[in-house]
């Protein structure tokens, strides 16, 4: 997952238009003889273009800023009629936000890793200046120079239906000025800046040392089912221990039904805090049994402290909204703003496809070759992949031999890519934009902002070297940083740098980690199989996403909640989505399972960009599907991340004629059962 954004969102905010200003300090009168007088000399000019940037400069000039006056001289002497100027106006401007933007990311990067990267444990000093942000005043210090405005009145911005409605007949400068439109809609000060960071910071830290010592579980007559060093981080690792006792391995049911109640008590809150990373107990899951050196011992459950970290964002979040009076919740910014996707849309995808004749034709086939009734774990079934038919312990003796360091693996990216189809000299330079890590947590892709920088690929590495587990983590993010370094290296614009959301970022990461197998050597395939596993990931995921959608709603609808009133309500929440799509098929009601993914944690509303991402990629396999051979792949992979960020509708009608709909794998899934 990529957290560089994140960080730009503290920044970065969100769309307002000039139908859609709110009054300011400067009155309507003072607006319009402003364009008036702009237009008077400027006979060439655009008028909804400087009606458009003088409207959005008066919404956000404060008292501060300047008397009516100066707000009049500012935006005659600054405003740039002549399309050559404004070129290069947009080019320095473009400029300063690289390097700006760019700088931030580095001191980001540097001071949080001792808390990300594998290492001595973090001191409350690296925890504190993790969340440091010395750039949190930048936003306001460019309003107070007047940069910001410079940008606004030359730059405005354009709604998102404006941008779906007129995107389609821009040219390439048109979005890229589009888009530097975006970079200024609203002032936030600094102080609640920090706070969100901090929120951020405390709930990173959180998850990342969220480790489950598997050796220490034991079952109810006292075995250990788990190696004894066995260490897994929840939810991610938990969840790919049940995806791969799939395989033929010794008491492999016996195993899922253990990391499932692990996984349930993690979701209310039951399991001992002690012993969360920590390997100086046993703990019996099922009756919830502890014992340090063969003595029982009685320990405090965790309770709310999973909650405790959600309402941490919702409160700092809530400060936000009251400058943000366009999109004045979380919620619309995140959907609205950041994905251009409104949650209904979003909700009204996930309904389709998890409440669909295809998942019970589909659950059947399942159960047919499991050979018993499903489980509710089963949502996380791995059997339609090839790797399931080998031998985890034999992948992961590969891959402790291939990569028994970080550098082993950034030294093989060149032989990966050119696996996958790219030029030699492609491949040579992507991979040397990427530098791989050890992560403390369970790894993460982290883009570079400036034309200068490395993206990051942070991957878990044990002592004995890189197991399959975290060599197909590594592939997923290796995907990202693929995928980063052609958005921003190859790209045009510098504002057009990126993809349309995480969504779009996510889709590349999965149509990597899907050909892993394959950068090892096997001859792997992207056929029907492959669709019933996106299909089932897909329903997976997208009831996840639901209950972290509801999740905030609730917040939003309950403003002075408690993190135990938060903890029953995401309990009952996901039951109830539980109950209407996943118990017909799977069993077991009341089961709060889908609300068991540490994102709810650390990266609020993220969640639903997975989803969104794997029907993209759907969509962008059965495209790659009609390449003739691996360079024409990589080559229209190229092509297509080279398109950088438009809207989501306009990015996929260019990538592959479509706009972003389930229906394409419905109607595969049908095809394939018959």
């Amino acid at each position: 997952m990529t957290r560089i954004l994140k960080r730009l969102v503290l920044v970065v905010m969100t769309i307002i238009g000039i139908d859609n200003v709110t009054a300011g300090v400067i009155s309507s009168d003072v607006v319009e003889q402003s364009i008036n007088s702009i237009v008077a000399e400027n006979a060439q000019c655009d008028v909804d273009l400087v009606t458009r940037g003088v409207k959005q400069v008066a919404a956000l000039w404060q008292q501060e800023d300047g008397t009516t006056q100066e707000f009049e001289t500012f935006v005659k002497e600054n405003y740039e009629g002549d399309s050559i100027k404004r070129l290069e106006l947009y080019n320095k401007l473009a400029k300063v936000y690289e390097v700006l933007l760019g700088t931030s990311n580095q001191v980001a990067v540097e001071l949080s890793l001792p808390t990300i990267l594998a290492g001595p444990e973090p001191t409350n000093l690296d925890y504190i200046m993790s969340a440091f942000n010395p750039y949190s005043h930048l936003w306001n210090d460019l309003y107070g120079n007047k940069v910001a405005f410079i940008t606004i009145l030359n730059f405005p911005n354009y709604t998102l239906s404006e941008k779906n409605e007129q995107g389609a007949s821009w040219s390439r400068k048109e979005w890229a000025y589009a888009r530097m439109g975006d970079m200024f809609t609203s002032r936030v000060p600094a102080k609640i800046t920090q706070e969100v960071g901090q929120a951020n910071a405390d709930a990173e830290n959180y998850i990342a040392g969220y480790n489950i010592m598997m050796g220490h579980l034991l079952t109810e007559d006292g075995r250990r089912l788990f190696p004894q060093d066995m260490v897994l981080l929840s939810h991610w690792n938990l969840r790919d221990e049940i995806k791969s006792n799939y395989a033929n391995v010794p008491n492999a049911n016996e195993k899922q039904e253990m990391v499932y109640k692990v996984l349930l008590r993690i979701v209310d809150g039951s399991i001992p805090c002690d012993v969360i990373n920590n390997s100086g107990y046993d703990w019996a899951p099922y009756s919830n049994k502890a014992w340090k050196e063969n003595t029982s011992v009685n320990l405090e459950a965790e309770n709310n402290r999973r909650y405790d970290r959600i309402l941490a964002h919702y409160t700092a979040m809530k400060k936000v909204d009251a400058y943000e009076p366009q999109q004045p919740t979380g919620i619309m910014r995140n959907f609205e703003g950041g994905m251009e996707v409104s949650p209904q849309q979003i909700e009204s995808l996930f309904v389709n496809l998890v409440s669909s004749p295809q998942v019970k034709k589909v659950a059947k086939l399942i159960e047919k070759r499991l050979g018993r009734k499903l489980r509710p774990y089963d949502i996380w079934y791995d059997g339609f992949k090839s790797r399931s038919a080998i031998s985890e312990d034999s992948l992961t003796a590969q891959t402790r031999a291939k990569y028994p360091n970080p550098d082993a693996f950034e030294k093989d990216m060149p032989r990966m890519l050119m696996a996958l189809g790219m030029s030699e000299k492609d491949a040579q330079f992507i991979a040397s934009k990427i530098s791989v890590q050890g992560a403390r947590g369970s790894g993460h892709a982290w883009g570079a902002v400036g034309r200068w920088e490395n993206s990051l690929l942070r991957t878990r590495i044990g002592a004995e070297g890189m197991d399959y587990k975290g060599y197909n983590i590594a592939v997923h993010e290796f995907g990202h940083n693929v995928e980063q370094t052609i958005d921003l290296y190859n790209i045009d614009y510098y504002t057009l740098s990126g993809v349309p959301n995480t969504g779009f970022t996510e889709a590349l990461a999965f149509v990597f980690q899907k050909r892993d197998l394959k950068l090892l050597g096997y001859d792997q395939k992207v056929d029907d199989s492959t669709t019933l596993d996106i299909f089932w990931g897909l329903y997976e995921i997208m009831g996840v996403s639901l209950v972290d959608m509801y999740m905030w709603q609730w917040l939003y609808a309950n403003p002075t909640a408690s993190a135990d009133q938060l903890r029953q309500a995401t309990i009952s929440i996901a039951k109830d989505v539980w109950n209407k799509y996943y118990q017909p098929v799977l069993g077991e009601k009341d089961s709060p399972i889908l609300a068991c993914y540490s994102h709810m944690v650390n990266s609020p509303m993220y969640l639903p960009n997975y989803p969104f991402g794997h029907i993209i990629e759907f969509q962008l396999e059965e495209h790659f599907a009609k390449c003739a051979n691996q360079k024409a792949f990589a080559d229209e992979m190229m092509r297509i991340y080279r398109l950088g960020r438009l809207t989501p509708n306009q990015w996929m009608q260019q990538a592959v004629g479509a706009n972003v709909s389930t229906d394409p794998i419905l109607n595969a899934i049908d095809r394939i059962v018959k």
